[in-house]
């Protein structure tokens, strides 16, 4: 809790799920949305990592490299089913 009142008062705010060990605090409704996108966001993540081999770090130049993340993307966007979010009738 130290380090989350620092980075608060240095103006970044860290959003987290409430934990059996935390207080519990009321959320705004933009960051428990950001929360239910979090999945989201980590299987597309995941799928450019295993399935578009995305990780690989020997690159000789950065313009390789760039070129190499650029043809992930643009084969993930060829993908019929993506990862999505379902939202509760709370949010939605």
């Amino acid at each position: 809790s130290g380090i989350f009142s620092e980075l608060y008062q240095q103006g970044i705010k860290v959003v987290t799920k409430i934990r059996k060990n935390m207080k519990n605090k009321l959320m705004p409704i933009n960051e428990k949305y950001a929360l239910f996108k979090r999945g989201v966001i980590e299987s597309v993540f995941d799928i450019l990592m295993t399935v578009f081999d995305i990780e690989h770090t020997r690159h000789r130049s950065p313009q390789n490299a760039l070129a190499h993340m650029l043809s992930a993307v643009a084969a993930y966007s060829f993908m019929e089913q993506k990862p999505a979010v379902l939202l509760p009738k709370l949010l939605g």
